[in-house]
């Protein structure tokens, strides 16, 4: 067998070819993988894997060896392969990338600047046991030109063989090198894959803030972290009680397990009617109530919140609530518990929502919307990588344009930077089109 430094460097040796792919058939590849996700008879040993996956996480889950919320996250549906098969068509039918110009520029004449769009290289990808995650990674890597190395969740590692399996055989479809996307299957690998910094240009690590922590701890590669989202949500005095606990309710209930799902509602004391309706809606939806004193005496399905429900990602049926006297207070809290992901207003208040909007430090902020839609298909991405939490590279949702860095291109013919020293020749900077 071929060791994960051996099967990483069979990767690096394919990213000249992926880079220099033509668009058209980029295009046509990312189509080819959506055409099978669409299949019904290539799907089936992938459906097929993933329920041995999920009979096996129940048992675990039964046991108290895993959370509901990973389980859950863990299901792969036709329902889900149609929503990733349309994020595909849609990366496949966006402009091509690679190589494009992002400046053009005459530094004199007869001396051209160029910055184009290139891809990174090797990308490490450690995700969680969401095997419908591995079909947007691979789409999003092979948009930009970069060849995938990938380790996933070992709850669904039937699932990701499976579909790793599919799409090696689109590749070979296409007349391309199966090395292009590499999946590692146990953590052993995935020590040797942090060990790996000569050949993997950007390790991307989906998970908890202290899984994170440790990968960045443990390598030399460039991570860049998709850590907690524990959002918020904060409704102004002036928040409507109809449109409050219907986007509340969303926030939480479409699917909490996700890392978009709100996890405190902050609520201005002046917003009676607005936290009323949203704590009884959410409470008729099942949703598990913690509050502050305040929040208990709106609603007797209220249990009293301690203080580290602030600080909690639930990823479950379950919201913290707090009273706050006016914006600046509930700004100081986010400002004290946000992870950077994603923070939404209600109000109907443009410049309250102008002023929340500029003193909120995150990823995505939001008004009158809910957290849910920080996610890269329904940004028309096409799908995500991850949403990083960070602040350099990329930041929130991270699509195509996260996985490229730029090269700067200059052509002319013999020309001296002595010359334009001694003044014999001026510089013009004139942006061209």
């Amino acid at each position: 067998m071929t060791t994960v430094h051996q099967r990483i460097e069979q990767a690096a040796g394919v990213t000249p070819t992926l880079a220099a792919l033509d668009g058209a058939k980029r295009s046509a590849l990312l189509a080819a993988l959506a055409d099978a996700l669409d299949d019904p008879a290539l799907m089936r040993p992938v459906l097929d894997a993933n329920a041995v996956d999920m009979r096996d996480a129940q048992i675990a889950m039964e046991a108290g060896d895993l959370s509901e919320a990973l389980v859950a996250r863990l299901a792969l549906s036709l329902s889900k392969l149609a929503s990733l098969s349309a994020g595909l068509r849609t990366l496949s039918a966006q402009p091509e990338i690679v190589n494009s110009r992002i400046t053009y520029r005459e530094l004199s004449p007869g001396l051209v600047l160029e910055q184009r769009r290139h891809p990174l290289g090797v990308i490490g990808v450690v995700f969680e046991a969401r095997p419908d995650a591995l079909p947007q990674i691979v789409g999003l890597a092979l948009k930009s030109g970069n060849a995938i190395v990938l380790k996933g969740g070992r709850e669904a590692a039937r699932t990701n063989a499976a579909m790793t399996a599919t799409i090696h055989q689109v590749l070979r479809g296409a007349n391309l090198p199966v090395a292009a996307v590499t999946l590692l299957e146990d953590r052993a690998e995935f020590r040797e894959l942090l060990a790996q910094d000569t050949s993997v240009d950007l390790l991307i690590a989906r998970g908890s803030g202290a899984f994170v922590r440790m990968v960045q701890d443990s390598t030399k590669i460039p991570v860049l972290g998709h850590a907690e989202g524990l959002c918020h949500i904060y409704l102004h005095e002036d928040a409507d009680p109809e449109m409050a606990p219907a986007v509340v309710v969303d926030a939480k209930t479409t699917y909490p397990a996700a890392c978009n799902a709100v996890e405190t509602l902050l609520w201005h004391t002046g917003a009676a009617s607005a936290i009323d309706a949203t704590l009884a809606a959410l409470h008729a939806r099942g949703v598990q109530l913690r509050g502050c004193d305040a929040t208990m005496a709106r609603h007797p399905a209220v249990r009293a919140a301690t203080s580290d429900d602030w600080s909690v990602e639930y990823s479950d049926l379950v919201i913290s609530v707090r009273a706050v006297a006016d914006a600046n207070a509930a700004l100081a809290h986010i400002r004290t518990f946000g992870s950077g992901h994603t923070e939404a207003v209600i109000t109907q208040s443009a410049a309250l929502a102008e002023r929340f909007i500029q003193r909120v430090d995150a990823a995505c902020i939001f008004h009158n919307v809910s957290t849910r839609f920080s996610d890269g298909l329904r940004f028309g991405l096409g799908g995500e990588v991850g949403i990083s939490t960070g602040k350099l590279h990329a930041r929130g949702p991270v699509g195509v344009e996260g996985l490229m860095t730029t090269r700067w291109l200059l052509r002319g013919d013999g020309d001296l930077s002595e010359d334009f020293d001694t003044k014999s020749r001026a510089f013009t900077h004139r942006d061209l089109d």
